[in-house]
């Protein structure tokens, strides 16, 4: 897959209190409505689009998922990089996406 265009933003780390308790950032509201704008019609299904993500050193092949309950795209941070950047819970970083 070729990625096309990059985004950069700074983001809070949270956890889903659901099943699982995924890790996620959020992207900027004013970034989702960007990308659903011109980049929708690329969506897989349940809103997923590809992406390569970099948080510090760490970069890595992920998705990000459109979140129709907050209008925005999540970005789900794996345990082996919130542990390579140190990351918890409530942490604010600088991240970039390429999708």
């Amino acid at each position: 897959m070729d990625f096309y265009i990059t985004y950069q933003f700074h983001a809070t780390l949270w956890q889903h209190q659901g099943s699982g308790g995924w890790y996620f950032v959020s992207l900027p509201l004013h970034l989702a409505e960007e990308i659903r704008e011109h980049l929708q019609h690329h969506e897989q299904g349940w809103g997923r689009l590809p992406a390569l993500a970099r948080i510090g050193k760490a970069e890595w092949k992920t998705a990000v998922w459109y979140d129709t309950k907050q209008a925005t795209y999540l970005l789900p941070v794996k345990a082996s990089i919130r542990n390579a950047e140190n990351l918890q819970t409530g942490d604010a970083f600088d991240v970039q996406i390429r999708l």
